[in-house]
């Protein structure tokens, strides 16, 4: 089994130049929007993840392709395209389910991660090594951090999966010009609860 990309995204920082590396590499042009890696950022957790092809084993843009563009390359464990076969039609950029089927509407193409031919562009150029390039058996598993248990504090508005549904508690809900009294689910709006 070939290497694997390793994402921490708790390193990455947001600066994107993976993305422009990667378009550089593969099209000639400075592109994020042409990227095989793609830095999603999480506005409400202030969290930057990049995003890549994962190379499934039993990959769905593989299994939907209508004209069999899509193929296993067994030397390094990789996903690839066939842009010889491929049609254009998107399914694949579709079936995805990690967004990390591209479409480049100038070449009527879609794109995908390829490894760099076994040398990833975005781990040489990560300065903090958000992105490495390993073996299999050297990537941790995460371990799964769990938010702690606690009661709100007053006017704290919890997101759902920490709001505790099992308590009767008296809500007050302030709208814009009426105070109201709700149950246990008060909605995007501020909370006091007794």
């Amino acid at each position: 089994m070939g290497k694997v990309l390793q994402i921490n995204y708790e390193k990455c920082t947001g600066c994107r130049l993976c993305e422009l590396v990667c378009s550089v590499f593969h099209d000639g042009v400075s592109n994020a929007s042409r990227s095989r890696i793609k830095v999603m950022k999480w506005e409400a957790e202030g969290l930057y993840i990049p995003m890549s092809c994962q190379q499934c084993q039993d990959a769905p843009c593989m299994l939907i392709c209508p004209v069999k563009a899509i193929s296993r390359d067994e030397t390094l464990s990789r996903v690839m395209v066939n842009h010889d076969k491929c049609i254009g039609c998107r399914s694949c950029v579709t079936v995805c389910p990690f967004g990390a089927m591209g479409f480049n509407v100038i070449d009527r193409k879609n794109f995908k991660c390829d490894l760099c031919d076994g040398d990833p562009q975005c781990v040489r150029f990560c300065e903090v090594k958000a992105v490495d390039y390993v073996e299999p058996d050297r990537w941790p598993l995460p371990r799964r951090k769990r938010p702690p248990k606690s009661s709100p504090l007053p006017g704290e508005r919890l997101p759902p999966w920490r709001r505790d549904l099992s308590t009767e508690r008296t809500c007050i809900e302030r709208s814009q010009t009426t105070w109201k009294t709700r149950g246990r689910y008060a909605g995007p709006f501020l909370l006091t609860c007794d």
